[in-house]
């Protein structure tokens, strides 16, 4: 890591640090706070689980937008009400607000949490001011969030693909599918500024030894009928391949419900997450279409070094390019989110996974999540190492600019 990193990574853990101590609040009072949190926490996985957009990035946005209203909504009280009430309500107006807008399908079921969650709260000027001030910041946040390109069109719009060339990617089988989420790179980010600030370096050349290996691994590993892949690398390649945003619900969630911070730090908790998540995966579509790397499966049957026509991989590849993988992406924002504002290490959990029904894992730490990211684009013959691990760093990248810069999303409005 350079020393520019390492500045800007004690610069986001001692603000992580500040954030924890100024917002702390005693055990008794924390416990209903956390459950108002986790009670639009739920409210919004089930948002979007039910009737979200068929894209992830869209359904990353719905979280950011309502998370960040609420977050600013919950950031200050006014003098003269009783603060955990003001910011329950004011929580539960900003996130109500913008899903019921996002999501109208819904609004049956948001408006029966929103009751309950009032009905929580004692009438009077906290409950009516937080509320007030709730809806406010959803209203401003969507404002801005207009026209962002983020809508399911915009986001897959067409891609030219070029003529077939050693390295460049073309669709891959078995349907050969137009190439999806090229239009991220045409989005407006939450912070970047620009979706190529964080660019990555070009792939391995064709003719580079790293290349070669890792194609190889691939190759062995990754092919369906590989007999080098144990039965551990099968099940991690299988517990990984669905939705990256499904897949870290829980994980965030354990998070928020271990969370000390108070209820302003929770949505704010959240908040950044998905505001780093979004923009993560706006560069993660910049690096891919400026590079077409093709797909290992590409790579592998129509390539020089000894084609195999015939190898297909244990799983499905998606339809963009291979560097970086975005699932790996994902992992590495998500990891330095949650590392930078709860700590790395955390007492074990259980996940599940929706593509490996009856598999359930444990974990202790968030990099142990990236970790089998990694492993597992690689055992699905999905994605190479060297995207795999290219994804890594420049989630990382994203999540410490938008932890570094998150003042801009929190300034007075």
């Amino acid at each position: 890591m350079s020393s520019t990193r390492n500045r800007q990574a004690l610069v986001v853990l001692g603000a992580a640090a500040l954030l924890t101590a100024s917002v702390a609040v005693p055990q008794a009072s924390a416990a209903g706070r956390t459950a108002t949190a986790l009670a639009w926490y739920d409210a919004t996985a089930e948002t979007i689980a039910t009737a979200g957009a068929p894209t992830q990035v869209t359904n990353s946005r719905t979280w950011a937008i309502s998370w960040l209203a609420a977050a600013r909504a919950t950031r200050s009280v006014p003098p003269g009400v009783e603060r955990g009430a003001y910011q329950e309500a004011a929580l539960a107006g900003a996130v109500h607000r913008a899903l019921v807008t996002l999501v109208p399908s819904r609004a049956e079921q948001l408006d029966a949490t929103f009751r309950k969650t009032l009905d929580a709260i004692p009438d009077g000027p906290a409950e009516e001011r937080g509320v007030a001030a709730g809806e406010r910041q959803a209203d401003l946040v969507l404002k801005w969030r207009e026209g962002d390109g983020l809508d399911p069109a915009s986001v897959n719009a067409p891609y030219p693909v070029r003529p077939p060339a050693p390295g460049v990617w073309q669709p891959t089988p078995p349907d050969h599918a137009p190439a999806a989420q090229y239009g991220n790179r045409l989005a407006r980010p939450f912070l970047l500024g620009t979706p190529s600030r964080f660019r990555l370096a070009p792939p391995p050349a064709l003719d580079s030894p790293r290349y070669a290996a890792d194609l190889a691994e691939v190759r062995a590993y990754g092919a369906a009928d590989s007999t080098v892949r144990s039965a551990r690398q099968t099940e991690t390649a299988t517990f990984w391949l669905g939705s990256s945003l499904t897949l870290y619900t829980e994980p965030l969630r354990v998070a928020l419900s271990r969370s000390r911070q108070g209820i302003a730090g929770q949505a704010r908790l959240v908040a950044l997450f998905h505001v780093a998540l979004v923009d993560t995966q706006i560069a993660t579509s910049d690096s891919k279409y400026a590079y077409e790397r093709w797909c290992p499966v590409t790579a592998i049957r129509t390539g020089t070094l000894d084609p195999d026509p015939d190898w297909t991989p244990l799983h499905t590849t998606p339809a963009h390019p291979d560097y970086p993988s975005g699932h790996n992406t994902y992992a590495g924002a998500a990891q330095t989110v949650l590392s930078a504002l709860v700590g790395p290490r955390t007492a074990p959990f259980e996940l599940a996974s929706p593509t490996a029904p009856g598999v359930t894992r444990i974990y202790t730490t968030w990099k142990q999540l990236s970790d089998e990211n990694v492993d597992a684009r690689v055992f699905s013959g999905i994605h190479t190492r060297s995207a795999d691990e290219a994804g890594i760093t420049l989630g990382t990248d994203v999540a410490r600019y938008v932890l570094h810069h998150q003042a801009r999303l929190f300034a007075p409005r």
